[in-house]
């Protein structure tokens, strides 16, 4: 753990941050919650000069792993929001996605976080499954908004190569309809900020990325983000602590800022302005905007159905 710690310091050096300039931190890429406490207290302490006051530090856990005693002792080192894999309430659907916890156990992860005093708390809930029969959705929603949360992000499943579930067509459903559906169900009590995310509150975090704002990667596989650049970590922890210096950069281009700019944008609260948009692009908005596809307001274009998001800015850089 020390050797880790040590090249965290070492990366974190690389972006030169100044003091008091780091809105939120996310700690995440896996299962957290499998690390004790303590073992995070040399990096607190290390990043700690850089956050600002009353930052958002958010952490990732999983509901049979998230103890309350390692709830406390995050809370303790400064965590003021948990975001939990619980992905559904029915334990049937669980098993098939290969969960190893129980809707007991997610439920009483979900209310050991607020009795420990964390105020911020989303769940990760997955759809387009053939498991979501009428009622199963319903019932992970209800289930869901009768615990403390105050935030929920969604996930269609989708089959990726090289993981466990891939070519297993038998557990997909149609995404679409599923999303719609979904969607229907949660605003009714939340906001649709994001196209996966869904809050009361809404992450500081995740509005960063979708502002593109410039952040720090730190730790094995870690994505980073500064003015035109992409930095790529070794994704595999033994390699990244015996090399951590090997990262791959990757430059931008302004027309792939450009695009990335629209893309974020358009599938966010965040919108873009209407100064970003080139003379042709602009054509098109309009189109989408008299179709009401789009709107504008105070000079700046929102997207009126997240789901279309990818087909908007497609359509507006044809």
């Amino acid at each position: 753990m020390k050797a880790i710690i040590i090249q965290l310091k070492e990366e974190l050096q690389r972006y030169q941050p100044e003091k008091n300039s780091i809105k939120s931190l996310f700690i995440g890429g896996g299962t957290p919650s499998t690390v004790a406490p303590h073992f995070y207290e040399e990096f607190f302490t290390i990043i700690k000069p850089y956050l600002k006051e009353n930052a958002e530090i958010t952490t990732e856990a999983n509901p049979n792993s998230a103890t309350q005693e390692w709830l406390e002792g995050m809370k303790n080192l400064g965590v003021t929001r948990v975001s939990f894999g619980v992905q559904s309430f029915d334990a049937t659907k669980l098993k098939a996605l290969g969960r190893n916890h129980s809707p007991k156990q997610a439920m009483n992860a979900v209310t050991n976080a607020h009795k420990v005093g964390i105020k911020n708390i989303s769940l990760d809930l997955i759809y387009a499954t053939s498991f979501d029969k009428p009622g199963l959705l319903e019932n992970d929603i209800k289930t869901a908004f009768s615990l403390p949360i105050n935030h929920i992000s969604s996930y269609a499943l989708t089959l990726e190569e090289n993981t466990p579930f891939f070519g297993k067509t038998e557990l997909v459903n149609d995404s679409t309809e599923d999303a719609q559906h979904f969607i229907s169900l949660v605003t009714k009590k939340f906001e649709h900020y994001e196209i996966s995310n869904f809050g009361e509150y809404q992450s500081v975090h995740n509005l960063g990325y979708w502002r593109g704002d410039d952040y720090i990667g730190i730790g094995a596989g870690a994505v980073g983000f500064l003015k035109n650049q992409r930095f790529y970590p070794q994704k595999g922890v033994e390699e990244y602590i015996q090399n951590p210096n090997l990262v791959e950069a990757e430059d931008l281009s302004e027309e792939d800022l450009h695009v990335e700019k629209l893309f974020l944008g358009l599938r966010s609260k965040v919108g873009v302005i209407l100064s970003e948009f080139s003379e042709k692009e602009l054509k098109n908005v309009t189109l989408l905007i008299d179709e009401n596809k789009l709107t504008c307001r105070d000079g700046q274009v929102y997207n009126n159905d997240f789901l279309l998001s990818d087909e908007l800015v497609l359509f507006i850089t044809n």
